[in-house]
């Protein structure tokens, strides 16, 4: 079998608009691939420069398929089909190892034709990092180096508006544009810079805040043999996905001309504010993740594809959205529908094992981050407690007593969590300690919750008659009973 390359695959080359910082998994599955059909739907016409924003030679670059690689998307489709796709990737120009390749990096800055930048360097690549010099070859910190760059293309262009970029940040932090921009002003005042240049980045650029929604599984190692095999080529880059996306971006209305939106069926929205839609993904993906764990995993069940082949939790999560949970939330309701019924598919997708247990990790905090606010919402609005949400407390607090089936659940929380149900769950066992004591110490943990939870209306009890129900009958018996009711 033939690498694949240019040589060995006819492909076309696209001008550069594009400089994206870092070559990981997510953005080649996410970003390029979004490119790559911008490219292709909407005549884009787009190249991307990778830079590689660290210092390390562990994998070899791009550089050496000149490019091209394999995506592979994986899952249920619109009409509920099992679907892979398989597309070569052809829009990378190149990648730039920052640390070796400096003046080319720079000279990227002289570029016209750029006017995009994306990032995602893991959340602790927006930092600030005071020791960093404007002569350093690079800046150690990402803002850093972008600082560096923008102030040789400032300088290059006579501060000319037309030189501005879109400058667009994918990193996993709340409003990430609004902090990486707050940082390249830090380095604007550690380094003394013009207030010209200040001026051009704040009248001329647009640093857009972003929510981006992709399970992206990375490289199939077990299978890349055989896929090279099914392929008929050989490839060192593939990267596999999940089939949904979603990319939200919080900026100025021009930029669906730039990245050539109008007429494309990716699923992009360029907004004026991310927050109703990072809402949407906490309460509705995030929620009812957190919510069937611990009810499928003490119903003996050990994977999220496995509780939605069963038809009782497909019940309860499809009951918990559309009833409990979206009533909530502040958008146009078919846009809530829509999400929650792609969710659904997106927990049936036979291509992803997700083990109960490893979501499960700090959950604690999820519940007060993922359920609670929804929780409050819904007893204000409607003056009694959610009996689903309270199920998933309940659930919680059971599987926190760290046994199932007289099996010991191996659970990571933190260690005043660990210890709180350590003691509660020991009074209980010696008949010191009531059911409803256990949840009054759980919900009046004001700590944690912020508040204590007793006080809301009518919750102590719903939760409290839930454990006593899982503990005497089963939780499935009890949600069964729920259900049906």
């Amino acid at each position: 079998m033939k690498q694949l390359n240019r040589q060995n695959h006819a492909s076309k080359r696209y001008p550069t608009k594009i400089m994206q910082f870092g070559e990981g998994n997510f953005l080649r599955a996410f970003i390029d691939w979004q490119i790559n059909h911008l490219n292709k739907e909407s005549g884009l016409n787009a190249g991307i420069s990778i830079i590689r924003p660290i210092d390390y030679d562990a994998l070899p670059l791009l550089n050496t398929q000149d490019g091209l690689y394999t995506t592979l998307v994986r899952g249920i489709d619109e009409s509920g089909e099992a679907t892979e796709q398989v597309d070569i990737i052809e829009c990378v120009n190149e990648e730039i190892p920052v640390y070796k390749e400096f003046d080319k990096y720079m000279a990227l800055a002289e570029c016209e034709t750029l006017n995009v930048i994306f990032s995602n360097t893991t959340e602790a690549g927006i930092e600030f990092i005071d020791t960093d010099k404007l002569g350093d070859a690079p800046a150690k910190a990402f803002p850093g180096k972008l600082t560096q760059w923008l102030y040789k293309r400032f300088n290059h262009f006579n501060g000319s508006a037309d030189a501005g970029l879109m400058i667009i940040p994918c990193e996993l932090i709340d409003y990430n544009g609004e902090k990486l921009k707050e940082i390249v002003m830090q380095y604007c005042q550690l380094w003394q810079l013009d207030e010209q240049f200040i001026a051009w980045i704040n009248d001329s650029n647009h640093f857009c805040s972003t929510l981006v929604d992709r399970i992206v599984t990375g490289f199939p190692r077990s299978e890349h043999d055989a896929l090279q095999t099914k392929l008929g080529y050989l490839d060192n880059f593939m990267v596999t996905s999940e089939y949904f996306h979603f990319f939200v971006i919080q900026g100025p209305k021009e930029l669906e001309d730039v990245l050539c939106l109008k007429n494309t069926s990716l699923n992009i929205k360029v907004v004026d504010d991310i927050y109703p839609y990072k809402q949407r993904k906490v309460a509705i993906l995030n929620g009812a993740h957190t919510a069937l764990v611990p009810l499928a995993y003490m119903a003996g069940i050990e994977a999220v594809g496995e509780a939605m082949d069963d038809n009782l939790f497909t019940q309860y999560v499809e009951k918990l959205m559309f009833d409990e949970i979206i009533p909530t939330l502040n958008l146009p309701k078919d846009e809530l529908v829509q999400f929650a019924n792609d969710v659904i598919k997106r927990f049936r997708n036979p291509y992803i094992h997700h083990l109960l247990l490893s979501i499960s990790l700090n959950s604690m905090t999820k519940f007060h981050t993922r359920i609670l606010p929804q929780l409050l919402t819904f007893v204000e609005k409607h003056q009694q407690v959610p009996t689903l949400m309270a199920q998933a407390i309940a659930a919680q607090i059971l599987m926190y007593r760290g046994t199932r089936d007289g099996q010991a659940i191996e659970l990571s929380d933190s260690p005043q969590w660990m210890a709180l149900f350590a003691d509660v769950w020991q009074q209980h066992s010696e008949g010191t300690m009531t059911t409803q004591q256990v949840v009054e110490s759980v919900l009046g943990a004001s700590w944690h919750w912020e508040q204590n939870l007793n006080d809301v209306e009518g919750l102590t009890l719903a939760v409290t008659s839930s454990l006593a129900a899982f503990l005497n009958s089963g939780v499935r018996v009890e949600l069964m009973r729920t259900l049906q009711a």
